[in-house]
């Protein structure tokens, strides 16, 4: 059952020739009931490819639907490839503390090492290392999208309307509560979650901490929960 419903999801997801970031999560969980062995990889793997070549050869060789599908085939294969890697448990993990630049400087350099998306939900950006990453992010036509607080949106050196104006997606919690989480996921495959909000004086002066993994039991359970405050403050 859980084969045929990854041969329809597949599928489906080829309907419009790309992998949306919704119908990513919704394969990944599907694949997270699986035992992703080396030929349970291969048979989804294979699937795909069968999908692919059947539309292409229905499309009569339009180059412009030619060149969708095998992105759509490229983000398959890559999804699949980084489920078999890390297992469902992960190779990656770190534990950094501020004070100290590494921090800020760890940061950045998970942000310049993403290659498709950035998702970034966190109470307050002022720290400008961290800003101009992110706006290098977006020069190089990286999907970021940022989810943060009104209370400190507008505070003085908040980079918040420095980025928005830069064209960058950034939808703010209105309520009169706070959005206080301090996580980020890049492309969907490497969490960033801690106490550290992205300031100077967090790197500066302030005990903080942050963890870096790839565990799926982690990153997919964040990446719902960002999707969830992205429509709730749209």
């Amino acid at each position: 059952m859980k084969s045929q419903h990854i041969h329809d999801m597949l599928r489906q997801t080829l309907e419009d020739r790309r992998l949306s970031r919704t119908e990513r999560a919704a394969l990944g969980r599907i694949l997270d009931g699986v035992d992703l062995t080396e030929q349970t990889i291969a048979t989804f793997r294979k699937t795909a490819f069968k999908l692919a070549s059947k539309n292409l050869a229905d499309s009569g060789g339009d180059p412009t639907n030619r060149e969708a599908v095998l992105q759509w085939l490229e983000d398959i294969v890559r999804l699949l490839q980084s489920r078999a890697a890390s297992d469902r448990h992960g190779t990656l993990a770190e534990s950094h503390f501020a004070p100290g630049d590494h921090c800020p400087r760890r940061i950045a350099s998970l942000i310049g090492g993403a290659r498709k998306t950035i998702d970034v939900c966190v109470f307050t950006i002022t720290d400008d290392l961290i800003s101009d990453a992110l706006l290098e992010a977006h020069r190089r036509d990286v999907a970021l999208r940022i989810v943060t607080d009104d209370d400190k949106s507008e505070d003085l050196g908040s980079d918040i309307q420095r980025l928005r104006k830069a064209g960058v997606a950034v939808r703010i919690d209105r309520t009169p509560h706070h959005m206080h989480h301090k996580f980020s996921l890049f492309d969907g495959n490497v969490l960033l979650t801690g106490s550290y909000n992205w300031t100077r004086s967090a790197a500066r002066d302030n005990e903080e901490n942050f963890l870096v993994t790839d565990d799926r039991r982690f990153v997919e359970p964040f990446s719902r929960l960002f999707e969830k405050l992205w429509d709730a403050f749209s």
